[in-house]
């Protein structure tokens, strides 16, 4: 896409995770150059953050879409008759005569990564914030780049090659009994990014069931020790939302929790998972 040249700068937000990308306008074309920068931003830092924008669902999508081919949601029909994209989903806790309006409406989540359990996750998941409560609410995002290179060697080696199994299951998997057909998938504990080469944990609380080949104790005791690592103040970043924002999280490299919030009050995000990158 060729367009007038944009004027970005990047800013850091945190020394973990997470840059904050100035000078530029989503709902306007961005040219070329300075897309390349957003990407190669978005992929070395694990979230990029936009604050202030104004998108309808056109706009986001046209921008989700420069980064991969993106998701669709699975009743499609019912999104058109609503005059959905079927690429956007809604976090909401809004009912309409009685109805939620959206997903994941309230409470508090464990850290994860999106569909984890599948065996081609997707690669970013972008959120715009249009109702935002008063306190709560939050998106904290841990940064697994860092995390893994703040491994000891030992470690590192210990995990090479190993495998986990991950599993769509509400509640803290490892503890609660998985049904025969809940969605599963193996991957490697330690994942390689396929744009920077980088390696990261690829781990989670919420979903990850237990370590490949390894007794049931031993399994339990490295997860307990990784998570614990991972999820350490030093390789978070939690952002408070504002009527705006939006965040696009690497799914391949970052995981992410919620905080509570008073479910009396309003909160809408857009939603739109990227699912590969796009081919150089």
């Amino acid at each position: 896409m060729s367009s007038a040249a944009t004027t970005l700068e990047i800013r850091p937000l945190s020394p973990a995770i997470g840059v904050e990308i100035l000078g530029v306008d989503l709902a306007n074309p961005i040219d070329d150059a300075a897309f390349a920068r957003i990407r190669r931003a978005w992929e070395e830092n694990c979230i990029a953050l936009f604050r202030g924008q104004t998108l309808d669902e056109e706009a986001q999508v046209a921008f989700a879409a420069r980064f991969g081919p993106l998701g669709r949601i699975v009743n499609e029909t019912e999104a058109a008759k609503m005059g959905h994209h079927p690429a956007v989903l809604y976090v909401s806790n809004i009912r309409v005569d009685g109805k939620l309006t959206g997903i994941l409406p309230d409470g508090e989540m464990f850290f994860h990564s999106d569909q984890c359990y599948l065996e081609t996750p997707p690669a970013g998941t972008m959120l715009y914030g249009i109702e935002i409560p008063s306190a709560g609410g939050n998106t904290l995002f841990a940064g697994m780049y860092a995390a893994y290179e703040a491994l000891l060697p030992a470690m590192q080696a210990r995990l090479e090659g190993l495998q986990a199994l991950n599993a769509y299951v509400l509640g803290d998997t490892r503890r609660g009994k998985m049904s025969p057909d809940a969605l599963r998938f193996v991957h490697p504990v330690v994942r390689v990014h396929p744009a920077t080469g980088r390696k990261a944990l690829y781990v989670n609380r919420l979903m990850t069931q237990n370590i490949v080949g390894l007794p049931d104790a031993e399994s339990e005791a490295l997860l307990e020790e990784l998570f614990d690592h991972q999820e350490q103040q030093r390789f978070v970043y939690e952002h408070v939302w504002h009527v705006g924002d939006v965040i696009l999280w690497d799914n391949r490299c970052a995981l992410h929790a919620r905080t509570d919030f008073d479910p009396g009050e309003r909160r809408l995000l857009r939603r739109i998972t990227v699912l590969r990158e796009h081919a150089a």
